[in-house]
């Protein structure tokens, strides 16, 4: 039997300005089979991220994607993402915002990155959290080790039933990644500064995880 195909995960440069990322957004969900967009801010103030998710996450929504928003700074996410339109919000804060926010943003998605061990992973997973990202850029953005994230997959995917998300630095590991059968594909940086733009990097993509699918 075929195993389902890994889905992909979008994930943005951080964005100050939303004018100037709405067609490379509009490009990347135009070539469809995109899951979800992390929408992922700079900080400012909470009027600002508000309109700033307005203009960005229908243009996901619209492509079939989920729209889920990050920003640093303080400002206050579950807030901006009722007000905003946004389906969740992804945290790094560590399992106590993730409880905050499960509590006031209900039924919509609520994700987990920053996960330095095994231990944060499984206490975001007793935070009810929907998903675990592994890999994603950090704060100064560095990457963790591509080995490391590989092993990490693994291991949730095989014990644990909370969906995971591996982030992929570049197209070329995006099959080593389909293997750990983790359930999404994020990608980032190695979409918008494709040579040939971003469409074609999410059709390669998607193709990559449709042939590790097929065996």
């Amino acid at each position: 039997m075929t195993e389902p195909a890994a889905r992909l995960y979008l994930l943005s440069p951080v964005i100050a300005e939303p004018e100037t990322f709405e067609a490379r957004l509009g490009e990347a969900c135009g070539a469809g089979g995109i899951a979800a967009v992390m929408l992922r801010f700079a900080a400012a103030d909470e009027r600002t991220l508000v309109k700033n998710v307005k203009a960005l996450a229908p243009i996901a929504q619209e492509g079939g994607a989920a729209a889920l928003i990050a920003a640093s700074g303080d400002a206050d996410l579950a807030a901006v993402a009722l007000r905003g339109g946004a389906d969740g919000v992804h945290t790094i804060a560590g399992p106590a915002d993730a409880r905050d926010l499960r509590e006031r943003l209900k039924d919509r998605i609520i994700g987990a990155g920053n996960i330095r061990s095994r231990h944060d992973a499984m206490e975001f997973g007793e935070a009810e959290v929907d998903y675990i990202m592994f890999g994603e850029p950090r704060a100064d953005g560095s990457l963790p080790a591509i080995e490391a994230v590989i092993e990490r997959a693994a291991w949730w995917a095989e014990i644990f039933e909370i969906p995971c998300v591996a982030y992929a630095p570049s197209l070329e590991v995006v099959s080593d990644l389909v293997r750990t059968r983790a359930e999404f594909i994020a990608i980032g940086d190695a979409v918008w500064s494709h040579p040939d733009g971003p469409a074609a990097a999410v059709t390669t993509a998607m193709e990559r995880c449709a042939s590790e699918a097929a065996g």
